[in-house]
């Protein structure tokens, strides 16, 4: 092995656990939040009970707007049945919802796969940080992210696609060129050389103000 392919492999390696520990404080501050509320659930209870008894009720209704708000920031808004891609996805929903980029979602896939959850949570974290982040380049109102996932033909299809500014993506090789810097890059290669490990396709497609990549992966 060459020098250079050595220094390529520490530099992969060394992203993918610095992007795995992201996606791990990520999901565990979701769940935090989840048994946070559910811990404070008797306390929410005891206090809407004491407003009903005493005839405050614009301040019950008040409570209530207040609980549902609360509670919207912690439900698990995609629910597959998959644990791993329900953790992942729900993470980066909830970061997108932070940052202001509404997410669309169409999810439908298998409880058991054959990809490693490692690898479904590099490809999944990956799209979506890249979709998240290229959306920040648009104004709040203009922005928007799409996910859909779903069996086709035994195989499992991933497709994301996000609106961003500017116009189509200038292509190095067999792949778009990268703007923000090298962690972005390897991101790109960490998903290129996990389609290819799994005998899979991928396409990225650049037109004018969107960016969309498409994943087939195969179930056994």
């Amino acid at each position: 092995m060459s020098l250079l392919s050595k220094y390529v492999d520490k530099k992969l390696t060394a992203y993918q656990r610095e992007l795995i520990d992201i996606h791990y404080r990520e999901v565990d501050t979701m769940y935090r939040k989840m048994r946070g509320w559910r811990h404070d659930y008797r306390s929410h209870i005891g206090t809407m009970k004491a407003l009903l008894k005493s005839g405050e009720l614009d301040e019950l209704w008040r409570y209530l707007d207040m609980l549902d708000t609360d509670l919207k920031t912690v439900d698990a808004a995609v629910k597959t049945g998959n644990p791993m891609a329900d953790a992942i996805l729900n993470s980066k929903l909830s970061l997108a919802a932070e940052k202001n980029v509404p997410v669309k979602t169409s999810v439908q896939i298998p409880v058991k796969l054959s990809i490693s959850e490692l690898d479904l949570c590099v490809i999944i974290g990956n799209l979506l940080d890249n979709a998240i982040e290229a959306s920040l380049t648009l104004p709040e109102e203009q922005r928007m992210v799409r996910v859909y996932m779903d069996t086709k033909e035994s195989r499992l299809y991933i497709s994301v696609t996000n609106l961003c500014a500017g116009k189509k993506q200038k292509k190095l090789g067999n792949r778009y060129e990268s703007t923000k810097g090298d962690g972005h890059g390897f991101g790109l290669v960490r998903i290129d050389s996990i389609v290819e490990r799994y005998g899979g396709y991928l396409s990225r497609n650049s037109e004018d103000g969107a960016f969309t990549t498409e994943i087939l992966l195969p179930l056994n």
